[in-house]
């Protein structure tokens, strides 16, 4: 039996690879190319995934936000333009009306306002917010701990502040819980940072957020039962796309508001925005599949012919060979191993080089020793590849292999 590659064959395709050198280098760089820009935009793509998702870190997905706008059609004696405003009544409504919401819980919005601690100033955004919701956006504390019920009962001055918020005011690092900041003239007490820096902007980047009881802000903006925003979770298996109708008729209906006036509340699906990023990043993979496995099919195409002009250039070589003995087994054994040879080497050397320049491109996201994003092949993907590589080795040496094969002494003898 004759191995696929033994040490004397091994030594024999390398002679025969030296000997073609320019046109082996050549041939190899397509497959080369091909795989390195296949692992590349894959790698690349899951890393870019990965930062926009980030954008959302922490937001549940079947939640939803909704908030008033002025009306744009008259109703009822009233006249368009007119600006309304969300109350507390309305949750009560919504939780008898709508069953399938979990939590609806209010936010009141103070916009931008300078904060301060010690000699340290900065603007800030700020919001009241209740403990429920953590449930919509679920904080990452550094330190401390969220809004909790006593906070919200007694309407006790204490404050989670964002990122940004922190490295301003406590530029010296540490735990500033415990500290106090001033806002509008008022102290309160840090009990938590937040470095949750999704970029759904609720009245503000998270990063520039101090967040307040919902209850004290109430009292100090004197907003009676207004709310700015009413934050939705639905129960597990209801979608908020199924109900946001229903809701917009119930609180239509209440702050009589023409029912297709559909300017005047605004609703932000959250489940449709991660059903939206998740399909487009399918079809940008399914494009890079395409375009990447294209490329190496290319590479591969260039083996297969290469293999076949040596096998020409070789007809005399092949034939004496045949004539002292050689089975057609050991030539298409011969002719195959070169080809696999020559694509594997050079499909595994893009592969090492996608990986380093995607270890390159982690590097440079990473800030203060944390990974923003992980732009990087998983090992079953270099798995496959490797596999891909050894099916393209063997189909691009077939061809080539059954012409060598078909070579008898006597042609050859008068190809010389």
């Amino acid at each position: 039996m004759v191995r696929l590659f033994d040490r004397d064959k091994i030594a024999e395709i390398i002679d025969t690879i030296t000997r073609n050198k320019s046109r082996s280098i050549l041939t190899g760089f397509g497959v080369f190319w091909g795989m390195f820009m296949l692992l590349l935009m894959l790698g690349g793509g899951d890393g870019i995934k990965e930062e926009l998702n980030k954008n959302f870190e922490g937001f549940a997905t079947n939640s939803g936000l909704i908030f008033g706008e002025a009306t744009t059609k008259p109703y009822m004696g009233l006249k368009k333009g007119r600006y309304w405003q969300l109350t507390l009544r309305d949750i009560d409504r919504l939780n008898m009306m709508v069953p399938e919401l979990e939590v609806v819980t209010p936010m009141l919005l103070g916009g931008g306002s300078p904060v301060s601690h010690k000699e340290m100033k900065m603007d800030a955004y700020v919001q009241g917010v209740t403990p429920e919701y953590s449930m919509i956006q679920e904080p990452k504390l550094l330190y401390g701990r969220y809004i909790n019920e006593v906070d919200e009962k007694q309407r006790r001055r204490v404050c989670v502040i964002g990122e940004q918020v922190y490295k301003s005011l406590f530029p010296h690092g540490g735990d500033p819980c415990g500290e106090t900041i001033i806002y509008h003239g008022a102290n309160y007490q840090v009990i938590g940072v937040d470095v949750n820096n999704a970029n759904i902007s609720i009245g503000g980047s998270s990063e520039e957020m101090v967040t307040i009881p919902f209850s004290l802000m109430r009292q100090l903006e004197e907003r009676g039962d207004e709310a700015d925003i009413l934050c939705i979770r639905m129960k597990e298996g209801e979608k908020f796309s199924a109900v946001s109708d229903r809701i917009r008729e119930i609180i239509y209906r209440q702050h009589q508001i023409h029912p297709d006036d559909k300017a005047a509340l605004m609703i932000f699906d959250a489940e449709e925005i991660f059903t939206l990023v998740d399909n487009i990043f399918k079809g940008v993979s399914l494009l890079i599949w395409i375009i990447g496995l294209g490329t190496v099919l290319a590479g591969a195409i260039g083996v297969s012919n290469i293999m076949m002009v040596t096998v020409r250039e070789r007809t005399t070589e092949i034939g004496i060979r045949r004539a002292i003995g050689a089975t057609p087994k050991m030539i298409l054994s011969q002719i195959m191993s070169e080809s696999v040879m020559l694509t594997a080497v050079s499909g595994t050397l893009g592969i090492l080089f996608s990986v380093f320049v995607l270890n390159m491109i982690e590097l440079s996201q990473t800030h203060n020793g944390i990974l923003d994003a992980h732009f990087q092949i998983s090992f079953w993907t270099a798995v496959m590849a490797i596999v891909l590589l050894s099916v393209l080795g063997l189909l691009a040496g077939l061809m080539p292999a059954l012409r060598a094969m078909g070579i008898k002494p006597v042609d050859a003898m008068h190809d010389e």
